[in-house]
């Protein structure tokens, strides 16, 4: 793993994996909205120049697009802003493309705080992962750098039916070695110190998790730090063994608390009957202003402070239900 603040192009590793992808099979191809430029897909339109399709600013005709390209048995890409395909064209996605199954690959730029630095809030997008959860046979993938954007997307690539990859402005933390494996569809230990609490992340925010991980290790509350990439298909079990095996669970997400990472690990806790306590930590049901993504973070709730001090506030919600089991003093949590 790579702490140092260096910093990838998540669209041009998606590019790359792309192009690496066309060379080795003849079907793949990209579908843009005027998005070539944004997606930092210049050089495939040079090197594959028939198997480039720019429709417009049209994207519920691109996606609809894609779908017939499917249909004939093409593998089809589909990039551009994440809010424009889960939102614009969310009735095409859900319609021509997830109803009958087919092989279209979305990918969702300016996903989270992360990107909306240059473009402002409307087109920064932080409700993209909840719409599409909601989508039957919807594969969601949420990689933390650009290194398992690469990864990612030949992983994502080989499935049957559609996907969606999250990727952000492009300018995103390095975290991983670029020799650092991509598993589709399994949560990953990525700091294990400790069952005080366990800390579920996706994302560029994966970075500061594994900051605050350090600092709660200093002051002597040793945590796990787990990546839960796949969004979709969730690893349920895998989620399952940790939660039964901690005393407290923090969920971290560049994304509303509504419909995330947060939402889905809720679930996992709800429908397992699981006495773990939880706190979420991300956007609480509010639209964020724009800016330089690492100070909206903090001026969020998303900071690395704000990470530790949810995990103190999960820890104590244990301690308080324990110490009411046993007769204790009773204390009341909000």
């Amino acid at each position: 793993m790579n702490h140092k603040t260096e910093i990838g192009n998540t669209r041009e590793a998606f590019v790359d994996s792309l192009m690496e992808i066309a060379a080795e099979d003849p079907k793949a191809v990209l579908v843009c909205a005027d998005s070539v430029k944004a997606l930092r897909a210049t050089a495939f339109a040079d090197k594959y120049p028939g198997r480039l399709f720019d429709v417009g600013i049209a994207e519920q005709c691109a996606v609809a697009f894609a779908a017939g390209l499917a249909a004939c048995g093409l593998h089809p890409f589909f990039g551009t802003y994440a809010g424009f395909i889960t939102m614009r064209a969310c009735e095409q996605v859900r319609t021509f493309v997830a109803y009958p199954h087919l092989r279209v690959k979305f990918v969702g730029i300016n996903g989270g705080i992360y990107g909306g630095e240059r473009e402002g809030v409307t087109h920064q997008f932080f409700e993209d992962l909840a719409i599409l959860r909601s989508i039957p046979g919807m594969e969601i993938v949420v990689p933390a750098d650009a290194g398992q954007v690469r990864k990612a997307t030949r992983a994502i690539a080989a499935r049957e039916g559609p996907g969606y990859i999250r990727v952000g402005s492009g300018r995103e933390p390095v975290i991983f070695d670029e020799s650092f494996g991509f598993e589709f569809g399994r949560v990953r230990i990525l700091d294990n110190r400790g069952s005080d609490a366990s800390l579920f992340c996706n994302g560029p925010i994966v970075r500061r998790v594994l900051q605050a991980a350090e600092a709660l290790a200093a002051a002597g509350i040793r945590t796990t730090v787990v990546e839960v990439h796949t969004l979709k298909p969730l690893d349920t079990e895998g989620i399952l063994a940790i939660l039964r095996g901690t005393q407290a669970a923090v969920t971290v997400e560049d994304h509303s608390v509504i419909g995330g990472l947060g939402s889905a690990v809720a679930e996992v806790i709800a429908e397992n009957a699981v006495a773990v306590p939880l706190v979420r930590i991300g956007l609480q049901d509010v639209f964020p202003s724009s800016g330089e993504a690492e100070a909206v973070l903090d001026y969020y709730g998303m900071g690395v402070s704000h990470i530790i001090e949810a995990v103190r506030k999960a820890i104590g919600r244990k301690s308080a239900r324990e110490a009411g089991q046993t007769g204790g003093t009773q204390h009341t949590c909000v």
